[in-house]
Parts: C-alpha cells; structure tokens; sequence
C-alpha cells in the first residue's frame, strides 16, 4: 500500500501533496527534495531508501511523481500505478507540466481520491474515471446516471459503458511488430523474435460483441507440443506458433482455450487488444552482407550488401544503416548506389538512409577508412551493423483472417461495420555482426 504521494516541480517545491496513512508525515517532502532532486551526484535507481522510508519516482519532463511508504510493497504494482496515473492526468490536461498541473490542482485532487482508498489502487480506467470526473469537478449525478455508474464500478463489463451511439461503425485494426535479429558475418541466424500488438480502435454503437481470428489457427506452443503436432493441427494451412501472448481484460480466455478464436466486448475508442511473441519461422525483411578488409595499418575498407526479402510490389521505408568505425578514424570516403550516406564523427559511424525501397531488391555501399596511428595493440572489436526500418507486413505471418461485429439489440450486423486492418513491422534490435 502506499502511504503519500507527491509531485514535485524540478526546483523541489511541491505542487501536489497527498498523505494516505499516518505512517507518512510532512517531512517526507523535504527528505525526498534534498537526498534525489538537490542530490550532488546522478541518482540512477528509481528507487530510493531514506531512513526506512521507500521512494518510488519518476520523471516526466520536469515532473517529479514520487509514491512513499513505509511498508514492504509489491515494487512493480507502485509504478505501474504512477504509470496509469501519467496516463489519466495526460487524457484530462494533455502534457504533464509544472503550469497544466497548477491549473488543475483541484482536478487532480479529484482524481487522488478516486484512484487511491487508503493506500490502495483503485479504478485507474480513464473512460470509467471521465463518466463521473469532469473538468469542472463532480457533477450532480441523476438517478439514471448514478445507476449506470454503479454497474460500470461493480459490473463485469467496467471497459465501456452503455448508450454509446455512432453515426457510422467503424473498426480499425492495426498489427504492429518490431522483428528482432542477431546474424553473423556469414549469415546465421544467432537469436531472432518479433514482438507484437494488436492495437484496435473501435467506433461502434451499443455493447457489440466482436470475433476474431488469426492465420486459421491460433496455436500457441507451450513446449509440450512437436512440430509435427503442430504442422496437423494446422490442418496444412499456414499457420503461427505463438510462444506466448496475454490479452486485454474485455478478451473471454474460455472460448479462446475451447475455440482457438479471441470473443470481446470492445472498449470504445482506442486500446490493445493483445500482445504476443513468437521465435518460429520469422520472414526477415532485410539481410546485410558485411565485408570488411585490413589494407593496410592506416586503412581500411568497408564493403556493405543489403538485400530484401520480401514480395516485390511491397514497399519498405525509413531504411537507415549504421555501419560503426574505429574510434581513430581520421576520415572517411563512402560510395553509394542508392539513398545518402554520411559519416558521423560524433557517434563513430557511417549512416546511410533511404526513404524506401522494394523487395527482392539489392543495393550497396563501399567505404574507404581512413586511420590514425595509436599505441595501442588492441585490437579493434568491431561492433556489430545495426538497422531501423519499416515495412507493410508482419514478419512474424501473422494474418488477419476474419473480424466480425455482432449488435442484436441496435439491429445492426458485421455487413453494416466499415472495417479497415494494417500491417506494420519495424526494426527492434536488428543486428549483423561484421
């Protein structure tokens, strides 16, 4: 439980003070503002113990946020609340800043009572928070309204509340993966995995009931399956094995367990759907080629290949390779087919962008290092190529199959929904040793 929370400005003058258990007294500010904000040297933990009191903080901008008890409490759960707590404050002002938080004191006073009972956290869901808090502070509920709040608090269904009306019913779905990659110089595969979200943004009327479906079958490969199991299970089909995945609360976990299909309520407005990840068949984007030659003691030459793996009439964007130089390197030459390259002096390394390009394409670049004499017979350790881009599918094959919206009591079905699906994979850490 946490016993105060405090917001500071980046002088250490206290903005919002709220004690909770009188285990925590007012001197806790001023122990906080002299050994962390006022402290001489960087502090790096975010976690701070001053005379058996425990500092959770963060920083945002030039905000302090710090929870304070005296108890010993689940670490995780304390900044998981500051976290929902920046999420609420930033859907009711916008940016967290000293100004925005004098001018909505007394809001954010509001909100400290909602959120926190004594210590503990309570509902943090801005959309049930926004039914019941306004701008102008707690208004006079009517007994329709305090009966709607009532269910939204104690109900199942807390994520949306009734009578939500749309003109049109839209549905946007977006796959987002980041595709992680660690290759040797003569291209194996060291470690790979993608990391993915289904983020959805529903318009809709009513209490729809939505199904979704991914790749046929869903399978997710706890270990105790061969792949031989899970090639039949797929019935031949295309299909993704998941290593793991967890869902937003409003998914029902029985039918996905019986029916391999995820069966929602959906949240009004914008939120995740799922997170997953998988190590199995990755579709890579790109594969770079490095070669790098020792001509003489003061040079060097740099010679890399990029190719794309994908379907041709796809496009990739935001290309930008990092080739990385010694840290003697006096000068550079560089020489390349396609987009601009530049040496970077600052940040050791050879940077060469492209805007875009198709697949099953490929280009390169040379480059001519330039070296300055050194003492030292270390040799050099050659860090590894790293790469960012963007490209419009999901590297991990992961395909919506279906996406369909039921809404008996409205009288409108999954024909009347206008629905729209994008594919989006980006770079993570995506490295090839040189």
């Amino acid at each position: 439980m946490i016993g105060g929370l405090f917001l500071y400005n980046h002088k250490g003058e206290v903005l919002i003070s709220r004690i909770y258990r009188d285990d925590i007294g007012r001197n806790a500010c001023d122990a906080f503002r002299v050994n962390v904000i006022h402290a001489r040297q960087h502090v790096r933990s975010p976690v701070t113990n001053i005379a058996r009191t425990s500092f959770f903080h963060t920083k945002r901008g030039n905000i302090w946020l710090c929870a304070v008890t005296k108890q010993n409490v689940n670490a995780v759960m304390v900044f998981e609340f500051l976290m929902k707590m920046i999420d609420v404050m930033q859907s009711y002002f916008g940016k967290i800043n000293e100004e925005n938080i004098k001018n909505n004191f007394v809001l954010i006073y509001e909100l400290l009572d909602e959120v926190l009972d004594f210590g503990y956290p309570q509902k943090t869901d801005t959309g049930i928070l926004k039914t019941f808090i306004t701008q102008q502070g707690i208004k006079t509920q009517t007994k329709e309204e305090t009966t709607q709040i009532t269910s939204q608090v104690t109900g199942q269904i807390g994520w949306r509340r009734e009578g939500i009306k749309y003109r049109r019913n839209e549905l946007f779905l977006d796959v987002l993966e980041s595709v992680n990659l660690l290759m040797s110089p003569q291209g194996q595969v060291l470690s790979a995995h993608v990391a993915g979200r289904v983020v959805m943004k529903s318009f809709l009327s009513g209490m729809p009931e939505c199904k979704f479906g991914m790749n046929d079958k869903l399978v997710l490969d706890k270990g105790n399956k061969t792949n031989d199991e899970l090639s039949k299970n797929s019935g031949g089909k295309p299909s993704i094995a998941i290593d793991d995945c967890t869902f937003h609360q409003c998914v029902k976990l029985s039918k996905f367990e019986s029916e391999r299909s995820i069966s929602f309520i959906p949240a009004d407005g914008e939120f995740e759907l799922m997170r997953y990840r998988t190590t199995k068949d990755i579709s890579l984007p790109f594969r770079v080629i490095p070669l790098v030659r020792d001509i003489a003691r003061s040079k060097m030459e740099v010679k890399v290949v990029l190719k794309s793996n994908f379907k041709p009439t796809l496009l990739a964007q935001k290309i930008e390779i990092r080739i990385p130089t010694p840290l003697n390197t006096s000068g550079v030459q560089v020489l390349c087919m396609k987009g601009k390259a530049k040496y970077k002096a600052s940040e050791n390394a050879i940077v060469w962008k492209m805007k875009r390009m198709a697949g099953m394409k490929e280009s390169q670049i040379s480059a001519e290092i330039e070296l300055l004499p050194t003492a030292e017979k270390k040799k050099w350790s050659r860090p590894p190529i790293s790469m960012n881009f963007e490209v419009p599918f999901a590297p991990s094959g992961l395909k919506v199959r279906y996406l369909k919206v039921f809404e008996p009591k409205l009288n409108y079905n999954d024909h009347d929904v206008i629905k729209w699906v994008r594919y989006i994979g980006k770079s993570g850490l995506y490295e090839t040793r040189c």
